[in-house]
């Protein structure tokens, strides 16, 4: 086939980067490394300064955010993942809360100027498109916003289908680089993940159109879904959790009400074998986060089931999982879309699920966040928590009453401290005179 670009050099492309630039990069898996490696070396070499870095979670290296950069660049995540977070946490990176749904907007409607855009490709069809592969998200607001796109063409990038699909005009510099993308895998659920996944499971009806994330607690709810019929998939992301659920038949998305049949998502990320499946795949759309994480598309579902996880949960249902106490630990993502989202659709359900204490046997579940603690998902948003002690649905409950509840789901070791912390608080006429 005839070839449809001429590449340049990585150290050649960034040298499109000017001091003052705002520049994004690329999400997750398809952070293109190659690129901010020679835009550091730009960098270290004193030919740029107050460059702004603008990005959700990457994977791999982020070498920018490194204290021999002060000065040089500074970093804004949408999302904090742990290559960044020490130095988030340290204050030489920082964070921008916004839900995830919004990030698209921060670029389109002028929030922040996109100077410069680092991406990464696949390689380009017989029709001059390429796709953005395991990442749409808020980078196609970038591209199309962007002074200057520079992509990195990669042929392990895999071509999916729906926004992620792109015209190679968009593009002003390739570059070539065919470095594996990165894979995650997660590890066997423990015993109270899987107790959590299976009450989780008993909340999620056939036909049921369900978000989750990664991690061992949605790969053991979904490892419970295996005598479901007709899940469908609308989510910000999946991973390899659901192969076997879509080879099974059990995940087709014949009951979605908007693309049936289809699996939507705006991000992915695990083994290869979900870049695998993503590759050509028309049962997949990667779809921008302006779509995915709309809560007014999300609760266009039938049976809407959104399960998010949470750091700590005080006892009238506010929900920090974003930060530990006041050091951010993550960002607030899409949470409060989904919760949202769900809770407005019809038959929908919105859950939180978490285990009852962190691994240091501390209870997740306390009468007051901790101090500096951020509130993702109000008191008035949650519905369904879930523990590996059972689930309860704390909608329309009064703040007496959903306190009794959210106790019944504590670790044992931790109920009677938290009754009492009730009884503190509400004072002698409440439920906590005559237990049931």
């Amino acid at each position: 086939m005839k070839r449809l670009y001429s590449a340049v050099s990585p150290q050649e492309s960034v040298k499109a980067i000017k001091s003052g630039d705002n520049v994004h990069i690329s999400s997750v898996a398809n952070a293109p490394q190659c690129l901010i490696k020679a835009m550091c070396d730009r960098g270290r070499a004193g030919e740029l300064h107050d460059v702004k870095i603008f990005h959700l979670h990457t994977e791999g290296s982020a070498p920018y955010v490194r204290p021999e950069f002060a000065g040089i660049f500074k970093h804004n995540a949408f999302f904090v993942g742990a290559n960044v977070r020490s130095e988030v946490q340290q204050g030489i990176a920082d964070y921008i809360p916004v839900f995830l749904g919004e990030t698209s907007k921060l670029y389109r409607e002028g929030y922040i100027k996109c100077n410069v855009a680092l991406i990464q490709v696949s390689l380009p069809d017989e029709f001059g498109y390429v796709s953005l592969g395991t990442s749409v998200d808020a980078t196609l607001a970038a591209i199309e916003t962007a002074d200057c796109t520079i992509a990195v063409v990669n042929k392990h990038v895999p071509r999916s289908m729906g926004d992620a699909l792109i015209p190679m005009s968009l593009i002003d510099l390739f570059v070539e680089d065919d470095t594996p993308l990165p894979t995650s895998l997660c590890g066997e659920p423990t015993d109270v993940e899987r107790k959590i996944g299976e009450t989780c499971s008993t909340l999620i009806d056939d036909g049921a159109c369900l978000q989750m994330g990664i991690g061992s607690i949605p790969n053991a709810v979904l490892s419970c879904l295996a005598n479901h019929k007709n899940l469908g998939i609308h989510t910000e992301m999946f991973s390899d959790g659901i192969l076997n659920l879509v080879e099974k038949g059990v995940i087709n998305g014949t009951n979605k009400i908007l693309d049936r049949g289809k699996i939507v998502a705006t991000f992915v990320m695990g083994s290869r074998n979900i870049y695998d499946f993503i590759n050509n795949n028309p049962q997949v759309l990667m779809k921008d986060v302006e779509y995915t994480n709309d809560p007014f598309i999300i609760a266009r579902q039938t049976k809407m089931t959104a399960i998010n996880s949470a750091i700590q949960i005080d006892i009238t249902g506010q929900t920090c999982a974003d930060s530990l106490g006041k050091k951010i630990y993550s960002g607030v993502g899409g949470q409060i879309d989904f919760i949202y989202g769900a809770s407005r659709a019809k038959e929908g359900k919105a859950i939180i699920a978490m285990p009852s204490t962190t691994l240091k046997g501390v209870s997740k579940i306390v009468p007051t966040l901790s101090k500096g603690a951020g509130v993702v998902t109000t008191r008035s948003h949650i519905h369904w928590l879930v523990t590996e002690y059972g689930a309860v649905n704390l909608h329309g409950k009064p703040l007496q009453e959903r306190a009794k509840l959210i106790t019944s789901i504590a670790h044992p070791d931790f109920r009677d401290e938290l009754e009492k912390e009730i009884y503190n608080r509400f004072g002698s006429n409440n439920y906590f005179i005559n237990k049931n």
